[in-house]
């Protein structure tokens, strides 16, 4: 089993894999998507590397039953008890299934994608038809999860509201993708870059704001005829969500799944709060159930509906992986796909 471990810009092998107990399964990992993990998980994954980066992967093994959620109880149960193996650098069940040097190795959000070979919990495989192509497979995972979920699952956005989207990595733009796909009738893109404005204008933004531009918000209110109905931050930081808000309108929601350092704090007026009849709304992945959510996600991007496709800019082999984070850093590209040969 070879991974890649980032302090060293190199690949080792993991000596030894423990797929023992009934409930895992040994994944041979075809495919997976770089995706930049902001500042808050860096000291529970340091044990694999100092850089905070996170994946989503594609893999093939045995036939794996689908085991769907129901209800938001069992939704709610699910999320608590993943967040708290995440933080743990486990396995749903608490445990680490793999070593290195007779050092216990984290499994980065229950998945450990870096390698040829990954060990995860049942409940973490979701099972998708196999004549989709696995680099297409692997855009679901987390950005599209994340971002087509925080507005149909969280903000459920209904047609002919409008919408910014703050922030346009691949979770901001994957909001966009999921604006459209809901009948948003406006779609105001915001973000730094110039190069992200434009793609986000080629996937469906209707308007773009630089946030660099001395009156962002101000371009924002004009535009939207004073807010938008829902905006979304996606940035994973303070000013951006304090921009998001202030762009909403009275009587609209704001959602955010982006994650600033944990020590950051934004100002919030509890009168405005209430007087505007505000909702500001956390989304964790989207709100979703894998298990639900991603086969009902594929089978819109089969019918046409949602072009995760374009959000594909660029193919890895495992030894480049420290390449493909730099373009993260760097704002280069939107998805990164490693392709195992």
């Amino acid at each position: 089993m070879t991974f890649a471990y980032l302090a060293a810009n190199s690949t080792s092998t993991i000596n030894d894999v423990e797929p023992g107990l009934l409930g895992f399964l040994v994944v041979a990992v075809l495919g997976l998507a770089l995706v930049f993990l902001l500042r808050s998980m860096n000291k529970q994954f340091r044990k694999i590397g100092p850089k905070p980066e996170e994946t989503e992967a594609e893999g093939a093994s045995e036939a794996v039953p689908q085991r769907p959620l129901r209800g938001l109880a069992a939704h709610r149960a699910a999320m608590s008890a993943a967040a708290k193996a995440n933080a743990a650098g486990t396995l749903l069940s608490g445990e680490r299934r793999l070593s290195f040097e007779a050092e216990p190795v984290n499994h980065l959000l229950g998945v450990a994608a870096f390698s040829t070979h990954a060990v995860v919990a049942r409940e973490s495989c979701v099972k998708i038809d196999p004549d989709l192509p696995l680099e297409l497979a692997a855009l679901f995972g987390c950005a599209v999860l994340t971002g087509v979920g925080a507005v149909v699952n969280t903000a459920k956005l209904e047609p002919g509201q409008s919408v910014a989207v703050v922030g346009l990595g691949g979770v901001g733009l994957s909001v966009v993708l999921g604006a459209r796909l809901a009948g948003a009738r406006q779609i105001i893109a915001v973000d730094l870059s110039d190069e992200k404005l434009a793609f986000a204008t080629r996937l469906g933004a209707t308007q773009t704001v630089n946030a660099r531009s001395n009156d962002a918000l101000g371009e924002i209110r004009r535009i939207s005829g004073n807010g938008v109905d829902v905006a979304f931050e996606m940035a994973g930081s303070v000013p951006a969500l304090e921009l998001a808000y202030a762009a909403t309108a009275r009587g609209g929601t704001t959602v955010t799944a982006g994650l600033p350092h944990p020590d950051k704090r934004m100002t919030l007026s509890p009168l405005a709060l209430v007087a505007e009849e505000r909702t500001l709304k956390g989304s964790y992945v989207g709100s979703s159930a894998p298990q639900r959510d991603v086969p009902r996600m594929i089978a819109l991007f089969r019918a046409g509906r949602l072009p995760v496709d374009q959000l594909l800019t660029h193919r890895l082999k495992l030894e480049e992986i420290n390449e493909g984070f730099d373009r993260l850093r760097e704002g280069v590209g939107v998805r990164q796909v490693i392709l195992f040969e």
